[in-house]
């Protein structure tokens, strides 16, 4: 018999008047039904978080911590189960899913640690005349409700970066996970109706895409946290001009290879990252490598390399140890990938590897030759797809990477310290990763893009900052 799974209204499970299927990318096979909130049970959920923001903003921090760490702790114990989850519903091989369960575990940890260190800040204001015997306590206070919409290609750790930085500063929050893969979200609320939250402080809703103008405009959800396609973030910024909206898009991504980085093991390296990268969630992750800018002197020797590291990543059923990569989300999404490849190869460019699309999974490709007018070479393909770039200086390999409309995060295979803190200066993203592809992503640190990749930071720290704003209470009269 098919389980349907319910919702988290209010912290209370719930089922609505219907439901939709999800299915696995890889086989077809049905995943599991999920009961669709009906707009009377959303405008329930919305009024219980509005009224429970007060209540929640002053709920004592180790009561927040707790609840935080049992989500960390009951994550980690649940590993293999929600790994296996986050296969199915996303086609991600098993070892990348039991990879992402490690993440959110800790990024529940780092948001229960975060809540019980958040002690604001302090300043006397006797530095000026005006300001003798005055005194100044600075804290952080909840804007208020969150409305967080995940996207599918990380199902649990996206909807952690935010829930956990929510729950962190006692803002209560509206979770709308994306159609495709929303399970794994409610197995979350399993774990968060465990803990002792105020009735009201979160809600897991799937509700259908079409639905979501209501609720971005609602004026009860004050902050809106995003990520997803850039289209689809900016018109939700601009349909609200005076909310509070972070958005964590897209990007496409560079990793640069420099002059200096030419011994066998540093190419072999770098060729070894690159690949692995580059296809690592089926190239669909915001900092997947895109584009590979090689300097001259290295260029054909890293080809190589890079080409055969490409050619050995293990393709089949994600649910196998042994599998690198996967199939796309769906099969519209690998049709979209060959349309683009196509797009490439009429416009010149040269398949080195891949290019072969069966159901929902894409081979992994790598793409040479890639001419300035294929969409290619400026959009965000969101899938296992890499193309190669020949530049002669660090100055022409800089000047590429900064010539996108996306700024998210950049790699450069670099010895030199002097360049790497070029590369800091001078690139336009959010972050540059030294030695290693654009990939890395530590969960602490903060995340984020600029241009057409986003705005604001995830981070745990930097999320909860974001979701809050300072309050100044003046003491008047001290004897300082």
């Amino acid at each position: 018999m098919t389980t349907t799974h319910e919702f988290w209204l209010a912290g209370r499970r719930a089922s609505g008047e219907s439901d939709f299927e999800v299915r696995h990318s890889f086989d077809g096979s049905l995943v599991g039904k999920v009961s669709v909130p009906t707009d009377a049970q959303v405008e329930e959920a919305v009024a219980a978080a509005a009224a429970a923001a007060p209540v929640f903003a002053a709920t004592p921090a180790h009561v927040r911590a707790a609840a935080l760490d049992h989500v960390s702790k009951r994550l980690a114990e649940r590993t293999e189960e929600i790994a296996r989850l986050i296969t199915a519903e996303n086609g991600k091989p098993i070892k990348w899913a039991r990879g992402e369960v490690g993440r959110a575990v800790s990024v529940f940890r780092w948001a229960a640690e975060e809540a019980r260190r958040t002690n604001g800040e302090t300043m006397r204001l006797d530095t000026d005349p005006g300001g003798t015997g005055r005194f100044a306590v600075v804290r952080r206070f909840p804007k208020g409700v969150v409305l967080g919409i995940a996207p599918f290609n990380f199902p649990l750790n996206l909807v952690a970066h935010k829930v956990a930085p929510a729950i962190a500063v006692g803002a209560p929050i509206i979770l709308k996970p994306a159609p495709a893969t929303p399970i794994s979200a409610l197995v979350l609320g399993e774990i968060l109706a465990e803990t002792d939250l105020p009735a009201g402080s979160w809600s897991v809703l799937p509700v259908p895409n079409e639905k979501m103008p209501a609720l971005v405009q609602d004026d009860r959800l004050p902050v809106i946290s995003f990520t997803g396609s850039d289209k689809v973030g900016y018109q939700i910024m601009d349909s609200v001009p005076r909310k509070h909206v972070t958005l964590e898009l897209g990007g496409n991504a560079a990793a640069v290879v420099l002059a200096d980085w030419n011994s066998e093991a540093d190419l072999d390296w770098a060729a070894t990252r690159i690949a692995m990268f580059s296809n690592y969630q089926g190239g669909q992750s915001c900092i997947s490598v895109q584009r590979v800018i090689a300097d001259a002197a290295v260029y054909d020797a890293l080809v190589e390399r890079i080409v055969a590291k490409v050619q050995d990543q293990v393709t089949g059923d994600p649910s196998d140890d042994s599998v690198d990569v996967g199939p796309l989300v769906d099969e519209n999404a690998a049709k979209r990938v060959e349309s683009w490849v196509d797009d490439a190869v009429a416009k010149g460019a040269k398949v080195l590897t891949g290019g072969v699309r069966e159901g929902a999974a894409y081979a992994p490709t790598v793409v040479a030759d890639l001419s300035d007018d294929a969409i290619l070479a400026t959009a965000e393909v969101f899938g296992p797809v890499l193309s190669l770039h020949k530049v002669n200086s660090t100055d022409e390999a800089f000047a590429a990477v900064n010539d996108s409309a996306f700024g998210l995060q950049a790699g450069v295979f670099t010895h030199d310290v002097q360049a790497a803190f070029r590369a800091h200066r001078e690139l336009q993203v959010g972050g540059v990763i030294i030695g290693d592809a654009p990939s890395y992503r530590a969960d602490q640190m903060p995340y984020g893009g600029v241009k057409d990749s986003g705005v604001g930071r995830e981070g745990v720290k930097y999320a909860m900052e974001d979701f809050t704003y300072e309050r100044v209470l003046v003491l008047t009269g001290l004897d300082l």
